[in-house]
Parts: C-alpha cells; structure tokens; sequence
C-alpha cells in the first residue's frame, strides 16, 4: 500500500506539472520563456540540495550522456512551457507523452536493439493516436504548439536515453539541471524578460522545486521496487490526471477526439511495454 500510494503520489506531480505550466503561461500571468527559466532555477536548487544532504556533497557523475541530457532537458523545458500557450494541460500531456515513446522506440532501433513484434505495433498506434489529435478539424491542435510539445517530447526522449546508464540518477538529474541553467538562461535574456504576476511567479517555483525536483526525487525512490514493466504502466494515468486536474481547476474539458487519442497512444504504450517485459524475462 506504501508503494502504491507513493507512487500515485509521484504520477500526480508529473501531471501537476502539465496544470501548473498551462495556468501560468495560459492566461499570461508569466511568459513561456520566463516560466521554463525560473522553473530550471528551482529545480536546480532543489535538487543539488537535496543531493548535497543524502550524498554530503554534490559528486561529479560522470560526463557519460551529460550533453545530450542538458540539451535534451532543455529542449524539453523551453518546449514545454512555449507549447502551453496553445495547448490545455491533458491535450499537451498527451503529446508529450507519445512523442516521449516514439523518440525512445527510435533510440532503440538506431542502437540495434531487438525490437519485438508487439512494440512495432504499440508504437504505431501511439503514432496513431498522435495523428488522431493533431488532425485538422473540430478539437484538431494549432501546429506550432503541438510542433513545440513534439520538441519538448523529443528532448525528454533523448534525456531519457542518455540517462538510462546512469549509476546514480538523482545525481545525473541534479547535475543536468544545475548545467542546463547556462543553456536556458541566455535564451530567455535574448528573447527579452517580461514582468510576471506574482501568481506566475510561485507557480514556477512550485513546479520547479516541488513537481519537479521533488517529484523526480520521489520517483526515483520508488522507480527500483516497481520494476520496469510496473513503471511504464503507472505513467499510463499522467496524461488522464493531467486533462482531470485541467478540467476542475481551468475548466478546460477534453472533447471526444482527446479520448480517443488517449485510448490509442496509452494502449499502445502499454503494448509497447509488455513487449519489454517479456524480452526482459526471456
């Protein structure tokens, strides 16, 4: 019951991060770029505090995967916040966790991985799905944020591959954190600051310190007695909660082509990890 109710727990922080971003930059309390930057900030801080406790002192992991997993968590950040301008909070969970899959099937097929039938077809339903809501028409998504979410997919793909051989991932993340701030911040002062609202401020900064780093902190925490199979099942409800907590707090309610659209990519996610499963066990 502990496990169960730390990891829900756990999925419900990474779908407040999709809420938080969206009711801060939807309405304009803050700009896209200013949100990402503060939010990197209090992960930062967050997380190299939070390494510097456990481990006394923040030790250099490695330089194994660390460019592409700065520039990945970058490319995810900016991306992310930039797409929710168009995008409601399920809407945009959604896409980020497809395009997640797909970038993390392609890593597989560049790395020469056996690729097992069922995970060919779980990623082309999920591809389907994709295809289902960015279709022009009634509740079809505007290009450009939906083109900014498949970037932030794309970048948390990659900083997923790169992380994968890590000996010890909560000092990975904190590192990459603390290493994308020189990436991200130059952005946003060429881009121009604007003054946020206090509201879009501490919006921010809850989900840069608590969704995020202590999210992150919390999963991977959990992520060892879950097993692989087990995890990639529960993130399955990010999106659902994610468009949940959007319709009762931005009263933003998602249309029956989002649905849809959940049924194929989360169903084909779920094929794609019980093919895991099994090659892992064979």
């Amino acid at each position: 019951m502990r496990l169960f109710l730390l990891t829900a727990l756990t999925m419900l922080a990474f779908a407040a991060n999709s809420v938080l971003n969206r009711w801060a930059v939807g309405p304009g309390h803050i700009g896209a770029v200013e949100f990402a930057t503060l939010r990197l900030l209090a992960g930062a801080v967050t997380l190299a505090l939070l390494v510097a406790w456990q481990r006394r002192g923040l030790a250099w992991p490695g330089r194994q995967g660390r460019l592409a997993g700065v520039f990945g968590l970058s490319a995810y950040l900016v991306g992310f916040s930039l797409a929710y301008r168009g995008l409601d909070a399920g809407a945009g969970a959604l896409v980020l966790f497809g395009m997640v899959q797909v970038t993390m099937f392609a890593g597989a097929l560049i790395s020469r991985e056996v690729v097992p039938g069922r995970r060919w077809a779980g990623a082309a339903l999920a591809l389907g799905g994709l295809a289902v809501i960015a279709a022009p028409g009634a509740e079809g998504l505007a290009l450009l944020p939906l083109g900014l979410m498949a970037l932030a997919g794309l970048g948390w793909g990659i900083y997923s591959l790169a992380g994968r051989g890590a000996t010890d991932p909560l000092a990975a993340t904190a590192w990459n954190f603390v290493l994308a701030v020189p990436v991200v911040l130059p952005l946003g002062l060429a881009l121009g600051f604007e003054r946020p609202e206090a509201l879009g401020v501490w919006l921010a900064v809850v989900s840069g310190a608590v969704t995020s780093g202590l999210g992150y902190a919390l999963w991977y925490a959990v992520l060892p007695r879950l097993g692989a199979a087990r995890a990639a099942v529960a993130q399955l409800s990010v999106p659902v909660l994610a468009a949940l907590g959007g319709a009762a707090l931005l009263a933003e309610v998602p249309g029956l082509r989002f649905w849809l659209a959940s049924i194929l990519v989360l169903g084909g996610v779920a094929l794609a990890s019980l093919a895991q499963s099994n090659l892992t066990r064979r």
